[in-house]
């Protein structure tokens, strides 16, 4: 979601050299992106100063600081970066030269309390506005708005994810060891793939249940006999994706902790949709032009859908429950958010979002 600033910061400063800061986990997904020309990175052992005395030795001119947190203006502050941009927040505003506010039109996201979800279901009524009220603006004009404090456009644009030939050709050659050679005669039984995304880091409140992705996954393979399914996570999703590997049917390959990020890209990049709850890979599919479906449950779409907002490629379901989105990490209560959407209306989408031409 902050791709489109860094896209836009481009724009403004053609000839300038940008540098992103990044944690290391992440660092290649901005491998080849056409907005950076350097990437530093921290890791586990690293502190505000040692990233500082990095950062101090590339005399940079500017500083725009996306995250929140008073750590990241404490690095730029402690570089002597001359000015430096970001949101105004507790105990970081005198570290930046520039604290801005948020846009007039942005409600701050708040978690809901345990009571205030069992009020509002009591009601039954979804309608709350006032501090309470969830984000209708996407976060990704909160990244914008700090761009354009350097004279960016503000306007939105597609995320972008670049993978090169090489790492496309890896993943068909992956592919290729997965299943079956097609040969002239079975040219029509090649195999329609379809990704499978069951987990997310944040926490089971965002987790739409592992027997309905398998149910799901029964129900669009009958539909579609061709269909090999890839199931993708981090090692820690390995056992989540074995239970709907186990009951699910079909053709299913667990590959959770058996990819690189740059590998998972590309295989993302060969699916023709991936079934996700919000997760990072959902994302990832969607800057890759992979139409993504995603049950929604304690998280809003408004404000960390896929793409850019709007896309009419990416289905995001939610179902009527008073107290979504709660911004929690585990339901107090019985999970009605989740529950509430039907395996009937998943498998539906999918195969309305692989019968979309894809973009080119």
């Amino acid at each position: 979601m902050t791709m489109p600033s860094v896209q836009r910061l481009r724009e403004r400063f053609p000839l300038s050299t940008i540098t992103l800061l990044t944690n290391e986990k992440l660092a290649d997904l901005w491998r080849q992106h056409p907005g950076i020309n350097r990437i530093v990175t921290f890791g586990h052992p690293d502190n505000p100063w040692s990233v500082a005395r990095r950062l101090r030795a590339s005399l940079f001119d500017a500083a725009l600081v996306l995250p929140n947190s008073p750590r990241s203006a404490l690095e730029v502050c402690l570089a002597r970066i001359p000015h430096r941009i970001g949101y105004a927040g507790k105990w970081r505003n005198w570290l930046l030269t520039q604290p801005l506010k948020y846009p007039p039109d942005r409600s701050r996201l708040r978690r809901r309390s345990v009571h205030e979800i069992k009020r509002l279901v009591r009601a039954n009524n979804p309608a709350i506005t006032g501090p309470g009220a969830p984000a209708r603006v996407h976060q990704m004009h909160d990244y914008l708005f700090l761009a354009a404090a350097l004279g960016a456009n503000p306007a939105p644009l597609p995320p972008l994810l670049e993978l090169s030939s090489d790492e496309i050709k890896a993943a068909s050659a992956f592919l290729s060891e997965i299943q079956p050679a097609s040969t002239p005669q079975n040219r029509a039984n090649e195999p329609i793939l379809l990704g499978l995304n069951p987990s997310s880091a944040y926490g089971p409140a965002k987790r739409w249940p592992a027997d309905r992705f398998a149910e799901a996954t029964r129900q669009i393979s009958r539909r579609l006999p061709n269909a090999l399914w890839l199931a993708f996570g981090a090692r820690a999703d390995w056992e989540t994706c074995e239970q709907v590997v186990a009951r699910g049917s079909g053709r299913i390959v667990n590959l959770a902790g058996k990819t690189s990020l740059r590998q998972l890209m590309g295989l993302l990049k060969t699916c023709s949709v991936l079934l996700t709850n919000d997760s990072g890979p959902m994302h990832l599919a969607a800057a890759l032009g992979t139409p993504v479906v995603v049950p929604f449950g304690s998280t809003s779409p408004e404000l960390t859908a896929p793409g850019q907002p709007g896309d009419p490629q990416h289905h995001l379901l939610t179902s009527s429950a008073a107290c979504a989105p709660c911004f929690r990490r585990t339901c107090p209560i019985d999970f009605r958010c989740m529950t509430g959407i039907p395996v009937d209306q998943v498998v539906n989408s999918v195969i309305k979002a692989i019968s979309l031409p894809l973009p080119p």
